[in-house]
């Protein structure tokens, strides 16, 4: 079914190949792709809904839990950067499958570990595959499919961001409720079992293109307009994971919620952030500008309400579906953006996003535990509300979004 395709991609050398368009898409590698998402971004999460449960078998506080998120955020920021240019002269499919066998390792060791500081240690090879994994995303599916259907491969991509979100904080959760916490980081290495089986059966050979080094990152941020973007993004994503780590014990401090109405609630968010993706990338058709403004700004509101309004599990569940749907295109929105602001160097500017956005979750996950130390889950809450109305106006203002002409390859 992927002969066309494989034979188009990898007729050339290592580092020589041609920037030739597939004349047919290889939608079974679209759909490993986002099972890979899917699995990372399960993994990734997996902490913000067991984050009670870690501290207090782990004898640590949740502060100092959440920083569980921030290390593998570190990690995969110089990922991003650094090993498309490491793995310049290796097959894109070989180094795809590696970043899913790193996913499996790590949840199988952070769910054996003995203390905190080894689970740490574990995180850091998830790291390694989520910010290798980012930053080659985009180039990978401009490759698999022709340019006109690269918006439709980058949302089933990302829709992995939606399932992920969707399963695995919910199920984290529940499943930490009768199992415990361990259980769900097993879980998550069977979720990569499977992902690494369906990428082995259906990515093409998928010989690297050019050599990418860290100088061409640099080169490719001081282009016009690519560094303010670039800033926008940090902020929409540093106010995000700032309150999605602390999100359980917000719920939780507010009202009262148990484990299993705390994962129905998750649920909500999660498939109102599938519906989200979905909706985003409709708009982004439309009014890409727009949409990259309106998603920070709803979640600000969003989260300022939670705050303010009267605490009760219907109001609130209604509150954190709007963040979630609000939030569901963004991925989407920044990947399709410097992909059409970038054409030319895929995977450098992919590592720029994933430095981008993994320097955010971690930024975010630091100063939220500080904000947390300081006062409490409301008062992350209300800091991440400012910093994301505040991205939203630097966005309307400042972002320039490629016209239709400048976004072909």
């Amino acid at each position: 079914m992927n002969d066309c395709v494989c034979n188009a991609l990898s007729d050339s050398r290592p580092g020589t190949e041609p920037d030739v368009e597939p004349a047919t898409p290889a939608w079974m590698a679209i759909f490993s792709l986002a099972m890979g998402v899917f699995g990372l971004l399960t993994a990734e999460y997996l902490p913000a809904s067991l984050l009670t449960p870690i501290a207090t078998d782990l004898g640590v506080s949740e502060a100092l839990a959440g920083q569980a998120v921030t290390v593998t955020a570190v990690v995969a920021l110089f990922a991003g950067l650094l090993v498309p240019g490491l793995t310049r002269g290796i097959d894109r499919r070989w180094v795809l499958l590696g970043f899913s066998t790193l996913m499996i390792a790590s949840n199988l060791l952070v769910a054996v570990s003995s203390s905190f500081a080894v689970l740490l240690v574990m995180r850091i090879l998830l790291g390694i595959a989520l910010g290798g994994f980012w930053s080659m995303a985009a180039a990978v599916a401009m490759r698999l499919v022709p340019g006109a259907l690269l918006p439709r491969a980058l949302s089933i991509i990302f829709s992995g961001i939606a399932v992920g979100t969707v399963v695995a904080v919910p199920l984290g959760s529940y499943l930490g409720g009768l199992y415990g916490w361990r259980s769900a980081f097993f879980a998550a290495a069977a979720v990569g079992v499977v992902t690494l089986v369906f990428q082995s059966c259906t990515l093409p050979r998928l010989a690297p293109r050019r050599p990418a080094r860290l100088r061409t990152v640099l080169e490719v941020l001081l282009r016009p307009g690519i560094a303010m973007g670039m800033f926008g993004c940090v902020l929409v994503h540093s106010g995000h994971f700032a309150m999605f780590t602390y999100v359980r014990p917000f719920l939780e401090g507010t009202t009262g919620i148990g484990p299993q109405g705390l994962a129905l609630m998750l649920l909500g968010f999660g498939a109102a952030n599938f519906v989200g993706t979905l909706l985003g990338g409709w708009l982004l058709e439309r009014h890409p500008l727009a949409t990259l403004v309106l998603m920070p700004a709803l979640v600000g509101v969003a989260a300022l309400a939670l705050v303010l309004l009267p605490a009760s599990v219907p109001g609130q569940a209604v509150l954190l579906a709007i963040w979630g749907l609000a939030f569901g295109g963004v991925p989407v929105a920044w990947s399709n953006w410097v992909a059409s602001a970038v054409p030319d160097q895929a995977e450098s500017a992919g590592g720029m996003v994933v430095a981008s956005v993994q320097s955010a979750i971690a930024t975010g996950a630091a100063a939220g535990g500080a904000m947390f130390s300081l006062g409490g889950s409301a008062g992350v809450f209300v800091a991440a509300a400012a910093l994301m109305l505040l991205a939203a106006l630097l966005i309307a203002l400042r972002v320039r979004v490629p016209s239709a002409d400048a976004r072909q390859v």
